[in-house]
C-alpha cells in the first residue's frame, strides 16, 4: 500500500470483549468479529484496530500483558486470529494490533523473574529502586495513589505509572528492547498490517527524582524517546507496509511533528487528547462542566494547523475505548431525532478533517452512555478508584455516579448494539457488562434498514474520503473559531475548496458563507437561505477561479 493509500484509508476500532460474543460466556471473543466482517466491509473501513487480545489478568481491560506471544483464551485462539487475518485481507480490510510496551502485567514472566532478587538478568527490564522513608520519588500514578510499589522480599520499590499491576519496562535494557523486537516481528510474520503503540511517549523515563507537581514533566517525552522509536522502527516494520499510529499522553504539537515526519523515520501518525479535556475543570476529569466549545475548537484547529505545516500526520477522532461516548458528550442525546442529527454533524464534522478518521464501534450508529445507576455496574479500575477517592473526599453516591455517567471508560465499554434482541444481540449469555438500556432503538439492525440513519452517514463519509483527495491532500484553514455556535473550516487543495460549516447548537444560526447547492458533498439537513438548522452540518466544493 503507498503512502498515499494508508494515509486516504479509515480505520474502525473494535474492543473485542464487548463486540460479539459467539461462545455465550458474555464476552466478546475473535470468532464474533469474524462474524460481522461482512457487516465492517459493507460500512467500508479500510483497518479494524484491535485493542488488546493477548493473555492478561485483565486488571486494566488487556492492557495489562502478561504474555505477548499467547491469544487470550476468552477471546479465541492463535487460529482464531490468524483466520481473522485471512478473512479479513480477502474482504481487503487490514488488521491493526494494540502493543503495550510502555510496561507489563506484573504477572508477566519477565517481571516474575524480576521480582526473585535484586541480581537476576531481568531486574534490569523493570524500573527497580531504592527508597529511603518512603517511595523514591512523588510521582503519581495516572490511577491515583504513588506510581511506585514496594517489594518487600528485595526491599525495592518498582515504578508503575499506571495500575499496581503494570509493571514500566526499563527502556535503556538492550536485551529488553531485543525481545520487545522479537516479539513484533513475530505478529509481522503472521500477517499483522499496523500496530497502534499505547502510551508510547512514555518510554523514555528523565531522573528518577522528586517532582514539584507529579511527575509526569520527566517522563513524558522523554529524553530518548526518539531514538528508542528510530531503533524500533529500524528493527521491526522499516519499508514494510504497516501502519502504525502512537497514543501519545500530555505531549505537544512540536514533538508529534517529530514522531510523524516522514523523514525521521519513526511512526505514521500520533493520537493527541487535548481535545477530549474541554469538560474538565481546571484540568479535574472527575468532575463536571459543560464543554468550551470554543476551546474545542481551538485546540483542534491549532493541531490541525501546526502538525500540516510540520508535515507529520494526525489520527483524528471522537471517541475510543477510553472516553465517553461523543454523542452525549458534544452533542445531544436528549431526544431521538436530536440524537440522530447530531451524532451525523459530529460524525460530518471529524470526517472532513485532516488525518485519519477512527470510527469506534457503535460511533456509527450514534450510541449513548449508558447512563448506570450503581457503582455494582461499573467494571472499569480507574473509574471505581475514583469513585472510592470522591467518596472519602466527602462527595455523596449521588454525586460520585453523575461524575461517573459522564467520565467513566465503561461509558464506551457496553456491548455492541447488533439487534433488538435480548442483550442486543450481543451474547446468548450474561454481558460482562450492563448493555445500554436503549439498545431497542439504538442497533446495527434498525440502522441498516434506515438510508437516513446516522450508519449510511458514517458510510458516505468513508467513501468520500476514499474519492476525494481534497480531504487527503488539502491544506486546513480553521474559521470563525470565536463564534459561539458555529464550527468551521475550509480545506484548499489544487484548485478546488471545501467548506465545512456545523451548528453545534440547538438554535438556528445563518451561515457566514454562502452554501454552494450544486457541489455539495454531504449534509444532514436542508439548508435554505443559508440558515443552519440545529445540529445541521453541511460541505460543499468551489472552483477556486483564477
Amino acid at each position: 500500500m503507498s503512502l498515499m493509500d494508508w494515509k486516504k484509508s479509515v480505520v474502525y476500532q473494535i474492543y473485542p470483549a464487548s463486540f460479539n460474543d459467539t461462545t455465550g460466556n458474555g464476552k466478546g471473543d475473535l470468532r464474533g468479529i469474524i462474524e460481522k466482517l461482512d457487516y465492517l466491509d459493507f460500512l467500508g473501513v479500510d483497518y479494524l484496530w484491535l485493542t488488546p487480545i493477548y493473555e492478561s489478568p485483565f486488571n486494566d481491560n488487556g492492557y495489562d500483558i502478561s504474555n505477548y506471544y499467547k491469544v487470550n483464551e476468552d477471546f479465541g485462539t492463535k487460529e482464531d486470529f490468524i483466520d481473522l487475518l485471512e478473512q479479513a485481507h480477502a474482504r481487503n480490510i487490514k488488521i491493526m494490533m494494540d502493543i503495550v510496551i510502555n510496561h507489563t502485567s506484573t504477572e508477566h514472566p519477565w517481571f516474575l523473574e524480576s521480582k526473585k532478587s535484586r541480581d537476576n538478568k531481568y531486574r534490569d527490564y523493570y524500573i527497580w529502586r531504592d527508597g529511603q522513608d518512603g517511595p523514591p520519588t512523588n510521582w503519581e500514578s495516572k490511577f491515583g495513589g504513588n506510581a511506585w510499589a514496594y517489594d518487600q522480599e528485595t526491599d525495592q520499590y518498582y515504578l508503575h505509572l499506571f495500575d499496581i499491576t503494570q509493571a514500566d519496562l526499563n527502556w535503556e535494557n538492550e536485551e529488553m528492547k531485543q525481545d520487545i523486537y522479537e516479539m513484533i516481528n513475530y505478529w509481522l510474520k503472521l500477517g499483522v498490517d499496523g500496530f497502534r503503540f499505547d502510551v508510547i511517549n512514555l518510554i523514555s523515563k528523565d531522573q528518577y527524582i522528586d517532582s514539584p507537581a507529579i511527575g509526569k514533566e520527566l517522563y513524558t517525552d522523554g529524553p530518548n524517546v526518539h531514538q528508542y522509536l528510530k531503533e524500533l522502527r529500524a528493527n521491526t516494520f522499516q519499508d514494510k507496509d504497516v501502519m502504525t499510529v502512537g497514543e501519545m499522553s500530555s505531549t505537544t504539537i512540536e514533538e508529534c511533528i517529530k514522531y510523524t515526519k516522514p523523514s525521521r523515520k519513526e511512526l505514521n501518525s500520533v493520537f493527541n487528547f487535548h481535545h477530549l479535556k474541554v469538560d474538565y475543570p481546571n484540568g479535574e476529569k472527575w468532575a463536571i462542566m459543560p464543554y468550551d466549545f470554543i476551546e474545542l475548537k481551538r485546540i483542534l484547529m491549532d493541531w490541525q494547523v501546526g502538525i500540516d505545516q510540520g508535515n507529520g500526520w494526525n489520527a483524528i477522532f471522537w471517541c475510543n475505548h477510553d472516553q465517553p461516548r461523543v454523542v452525549s458528550r458534544f452533542g445531544n442525546d436528549s431526544t431521538e431525532p436530536l440524537r440522530q442529527k447530531s451524532a451525523k454533524m459530529l460524525a460530518i464534522t471529524l470526517h472532513c478533517l485532516k488525518g485519519t478518521p477512527y470510527i469506534y464501534q457503535g460511533e456509527e450508529i450514534g450510541m449513548t452512555n449508558p447512563n448506570f445507576n450503581s457503582i455494582d455496574q461499573y467494571r472499569d479500575v480507574e473509574s471505581l478508584n475514583a469513585y472510592d477517592i470522591m467518596l472519602k473526599e466527602g462527595k455523596s453516591n449521588t454525586e460520585a455516579l453523575n461524575i461517573l455517567k459522564e467520565k467513566s471508560r465503561d461509558n464506551s465499554r457496553t456491548p455492541m448494539q447488533w439487534s433488538t434482541n435480548r442483550h442486543a444481540g450481543f451474547t446468548s449469555g450474561t454481558p460482562w457488562i450492563d448493555v445500554a438500556e436503549n439498545y431497542k432503538t439504538i442497533n446495527v439492525a434498525e440502522a441498516m434498514k434506515d438510508e437516513q440513519s446516522v450508519l449510511y452517514t458514517y458510510k458516505s463519509l468513508i467513501n468520500l474520503r476514499h474519492e476525494h483527495d481534497i480531504l487527503t491532500c488539502g491544506s486546513i484553514e480553521p474559521l470563525m473559531i470565536n463564534d459561539e455556535s458555529i464550527f468551521a473550516y475550509k480545506r484548499t487543495y489544487q484548485d478546488k475548496e471545501l467548506f465545512c460549516v456545523a451548528n453545534f447548537s440547538a438554535e438556528a444560526v445563518k451561515s457566514p458563507y454562502e452554501v454552494n447547492d450544486n457541489n455539495i458533498l454531504i449534509k444532514n439537513d436542508e439548508v435554505i437561505d443559508d440558515i443552519l438548522e440545529p445540529y445541521t452540518a453541511i460541505v460543499w466544493v468551489n472552483e477556486i477561479k483564477g
